[in-house]
């Protein structure tokens, strides 16, 4: 199994990193609240699913699988080291896609990601192929495309979620527990109107309007698209069925209400947040003299279409 589901080509993205104004570590209070508030469901998952006393171990390994820099990895893992009462712990980073094998067979008992499995390991390669139907000229993202561009999108996700829990299940002791934290589409809620997809088209009006005025060449845009893909619950179990070494043991489609949770968050910290995640893929393919023109025009569009983005759906699904 493991030789059919290698990919030699797969991209890496990744968060500002620093402690900057424009960083990901001082941006990332969305993600922050979400690990803190599936804290206590993760806790109670751990208590009443994972049998600790059947495993034959001496060590208790722990694995949280992201792309992000910062401090978020090290309190998702003391929430689980609370709940599994462990006292110490060493730490230890390992490079590679976690679309790939990262750890030898039956290694960990906890697996955790937050945040992070809405980002395929690459952008299809037919959306920025000229001579394919689902070429996605003049868009960052499939959201709001043709339906052969979101096709594409979708069956990526799908090739890229059965690799993911494929190798988890090599890496993952009997009766381990692995933990998924993700931004997610409402099932029944088209792409177009998912809250997260609305900003990142906000994005891409910015990019051309900016190719509008000379700023960006027009085939810089019409080959820049956004590897993210906010799934439903329906397409997360369906993942969970076909690759058949994993069962749902619990499934939500939003976590508890965070102390932040009735805060409507102003548009200027929405739009650090996109810069602190994007600002180094598109510092690589425009150039980073767009930067600051971009990210200011985004923050504009962002208030210019503020009651057409509150309408936009979105949960936060835990499983």
């Amino acid at each position: 199994m493991e030789e059919e589901m290698i990919d030699s080509f797969s991209e890496a993205y990744t968060m500002n990193s620093g402690d900057g104004y424009c960083s990901y570590s001082k941006n990332s209070s969305i993600q922050k609240d979400a690990i803190f508030s599936a804290k206590e469901l993760i806790t109670q998952t751990i208590v009443e699913k994972l049998d600790i006393k059947n495993f034959s171990f001496n060590i208790f390994r722990i694995a949280d699988l992201g792309c992000s820099v910062g401090p978020n990895t090290f309190f998702a893992v003391q929430n689980i080291m609370e709940a599994v009462k462990s006292k110490q712990y060493y730490a230890a980073g390992v490079p590679g896609s976690f679309y790939n094998k990262l750890f030898p067979n039956s290694l960990l008992h906890i697996i955790h990601s937050s945040y992070s499995i809405h980002w395929i390991s690459k952008v299809p390669t037919e959306v920025v192929s000229k001579s394919s139907s689902a070429w996605n000229k003049g868009k960052i993202h499939y959201s709001s495309a043709p339906d052969a561009v979101t096709k594409a999108y979708a069956a990526q996700y799908q090739k890229d979620m059965d690799r993911f829990l494929c190798y988890r299940a090599q890496e993952i002791v009997q009766g381990g527990l692995l933990v998924l934290i993700a931004p997610a589409r409402p099932n029944g809620t088209s792409h177009s109107q998912t809250a997260l997809n609305m900003c990142f088209d906000a994005l891409g009006s910015c990019l051309l309007d900016m190719v509008n005025k000379g700023v960006v060449d027009e085939e810089k845009l019409d080959s820049f698209n956004i590897p993210i893909y906010v799934m439903s619950l329906e397409e997360l179990a369906e993942a969970v069925d076909r690759n058949g070494y994993f069962t749902i043991e619990e499934i939500r489609e939003q976590l508890p209400q965070s102390a932040k949770s009735d805060v409507i968050l102003p548009w200027t910290t929405v739009s650090l947040l996109c810069r602190a995640t994007l600002e180094d893929p598109v510092k690589a393919h425009f150039g980073g003299e767009i930067v600051e023109e971009l990210f200011d025009l985004y923050m504009k569009k962002l208030e210019e279409l503020s009651s057409i983005l509150r309408s936009g759906k979105a949960v936060d699904l835990l499983s």
